[in-house]
């Protein structure tokens, strides 16, 4: 059996704040406001693959309201999401990114979030793609205000004894 699922994450932007998408620290003046590290990127696959098995959304595993999770790393978070979803029985496939940030441009460092991400989900490198893209100067995103990122995410069934 196989199941897809669909993760969304944004984030407001400011000053002060290390940017990390995909696992990867960004040079950057301005990072994502957020409880945890803000990793847009991880958040929408964890996402994704809690959809996909049906267990729900980040903030119901991860609450902002714990001190627990306050600054947490997200790659560390997506981790965790992988053995929950073992425990349920349940393993990713492949994993597919979009990541929306006007500046700085991203293409450069997306081998090594592919390679960052792929070690978080126990993937092959060949089946984690990053992609980057710019808000062409509409909206959030575009006016340099936001991160946002977008991830569908294939999980199958493991077999009884894996």
């Amino acid at each position: 059996m196989i199941r897809v699922g669909l993760g969304t994450d944004k984030h407001r932007l400011s000053g002060g704040r290390k940017m990390v998408l995909g696992g990867v620290t960004v040079k950057s003046i301005v990072g994502p406001v957020g409880h945890s590290d803000g990793d847009a990127a991880a958040h929408a696959i964890t996402d994704a693959l809690l959809g996909a098995a049906a267990l729900g959304d980040i903030g119901s595993h991860f609450p902002d309201s714990d001190p627990k999770w306050k600054n947490a790393d997200s790659l560390n978070l997506l981790k965790l999401t992988v053995e929950l979803l073992r425990e349920e029985g349940w393993r990713p496939v492949n994993v597919d990114c979009s990541i929306h940030l006007e500046r700085p441009k991203l293409k450069d460092l997306k081998e090594e979030m592919v390679n960052r991400l792929a070690e978080a989900l126990s993937l092959s490198r060949e089946c984690v793609n990053i992609k980057a893209k710019t808000g062409e100067a509409v909206d959030s995103v575009g006016r340099g205000e936001a991160v946002e990122a977008f991830a569908v995410a294939l999980i199958e069934k493991m077999a009884v004894g894996s």
